[in-house]
């Protein structure tokens, strides 16, 4: 089994055509499992619906929280990528003994031209072969945490 925790970013934010905002709802995970025909045993939880530039370090240690309680070893968190390079970092000196992988999105889901699906089918793929640690996948890449940052530039993440 797969635990998934939801925490936002750019993978569940919808557009508001009034104003041409950004905003949570709720999370597309499950229309975007569907879509990609996933026959894994998953365990969805939300644990919130945030801009991961909000996100505090009383949101990370709940994270923190949720990957020390989860029954499965084997975990995938969504997450915004502005600062999911500090999650994964913060996640991976507090957690050894299980595989963690957070993935996202540049674009959201429900634009249609998002990277979203192809980063969750590749991140869940991981989450299942990667030994202990954590783990960012982006763009069909995986990267370990602490050792890679976002290239804003690029609009892509890369090794450092």
């Amino acid at each position: 089994m797969i635990q998934i925790l939801v925490t936002g970013g750019t993978f569940d934010k919808e557009y508001n055509e009034l104003d041409g905002s950004l905003y949570f709802k709720e999370t597309h995970l499950q229309e975007m499992l569907e879509k990609g025909r996933s026959r894994l045993d998953l365990q969805i939880e939300t644990l919130f619906m945030k801009d991961s530039l909000e996100f505090t370090q009383n949101e990370r240690a709940k994270i923190q929280q949720a990957c020390a309680k989860a029954s499965s070893d084997r975990i995938l968190i969504t997450h915004g990528t502005d600062t999911m390079t500090q999650t994964a970092e913060f996640l991976a000196n507090q957690i050894s003994d299980k595989t963690i992988v957070l993935t996202g999105a540049m674009i959201p889901y429900k634009f249609g031209s998002s990277d979203g699906m192809f980063n969750l089918g590749s991140a869940l793929a991981f989450v299942q072969i990667l030994p202990p640690g954590v783990y960012i996948s982006m763009n069909g890449k995986i990267f370990e945490a602490g050792k890679v940052r976002k290239n804003l530039e690029r609009g892509e993440f890369e090794g450092i």
